[in-house]
């Protein structure tokens, strides 16, 4: 085998191999934002929202948000709106976002919440979900469709 072919081969396996990856980070987003979804129309009607905070980075400051639902970690590092959608609640903060608030973007959902963190930082997306509403995969069947 030439240098050529090994060099094509191992970039073709890498690819392949980048492809495998994002399907799954892909399907892992999709699999967390029906979570979210669903957890938001149950929730409505039972947990009381609350208007989001963004923290600064380092702790620096705090502002409002343009976002309404629930924190999902104790840190309050992140949310979702009463729509289901997931936010990071920490960003570069200046004094004209703590004056005036910030309007957040949704992002992708994880389905472990602070992973990569350090141990004991990390928590499954469907644990977080519990704690906030014990019992709420139960009342789904109750819940008026979103």
């Amino acid at each position: 085998m030439s240098e050529q072919d090994w060099a094509r081969q191992r970039r073709e396996a890498a690819e392949a191999h980048a492809d495998m990856l994002e399907r799954r980070r892909q399907a892992e987003h999709d699999h967390a934002a029906r979570l979210l979804r669903e957890f938001a129309a149950v929730a409505r009607d039972r947990l009381p929202p609350e208007r989001l905070q963004v923290r600064g980075y380092g702790g620096k400051g705090s502002a409002r948000s343009d976002v309404t639902g629930w924190y999902l970690r104790a840190d309050r590092a992140a949310g979702m709106s009463t729509d289901g959608e997931f936010y990071v609640l920490t960003a570069p903060l200046g004094l004209r976002d703590r004056l005036t608030g910030v309007t957040l973007r949704p992002t992708p959902p994880p389905l472990v919440l602070g992973a990569g963190g350090k141990d004991g930082e990390s928590l499954d997306l469907p644990v977080a979900l519990e704690r906030l509403l014990p019992g709420w995969r139960d009342a789904q069947d109750t819940a008026p469709d979103a």
